[in-house]
C-alpha cells in the first residue's frame, strides 16, 4: 500500500493524467511503497514508456516541473525506466505499486 495521504495521491494522479501520455505506465517504488517511509520521505516514481523505450526529455522535465509547482508537501523523484541502469530494475520490480498502467510490457526480475 502506498504511504501517501489520499488528497496527495489524488493530486499526483491528476498531474499524471495531465502531463504524462496515457500509454506511459507510472509506478511508485521505494520507501513509500515498502513501508519504510517517514514524514519527510520523497515519493519515487518511474515512468515506463511503450515497449520500454526512452521517453522524451521534455516530457520528464515538464512533469517534474508540474510536480514541483504543485501543492504537494513532499518531493517527488521521477525516473524513466529506460534511462535507469538495468541493475536497478530488479530493486523496483521487487516491490512497486502501479499508479497508472499503460502500454508498457511486463518484465520479469
Amino acid at each position: 500500500m502506498l504511504d501517501l495521504r489520499p488528497k496527495d495521491l489524488a493530486l499526483v494522479q491528476a498531474l499524471v493524467a495531465r502531463h504524462v501520455p496515457p500509454e506511459v505506465a507510472v509506478w511508485a517504488y521505494g520507501s513509500r511503497v515498502n513501508g519504510n517511509a517517514h514524514e519527510g520521505s520523497d515519493l519515487d516514481l518511474v515512468l515506463r514508456g511503450h515497449n520500454l523505450t526512452a521517453l522524451p526529455a521534455r516530457l520528464l522535465s515538464e512533469f517534474r516541473e508540474a510536480l514541483t509547482d504543485s501543492n504537494l508537501p513532499i518531493f517527488v523523484d521521477v525516473h524513466d525506466w529506460a534511462q535507469l541502469p538495468p541493475a536497478f530494475h530488479p530493486r523496483i520490480l521487487a516491490r512497486y505499486e502501479v499508479l497508472r498502467s499503460g502500454a508498457a510490457v511486463a518484465v520479469s526480475a
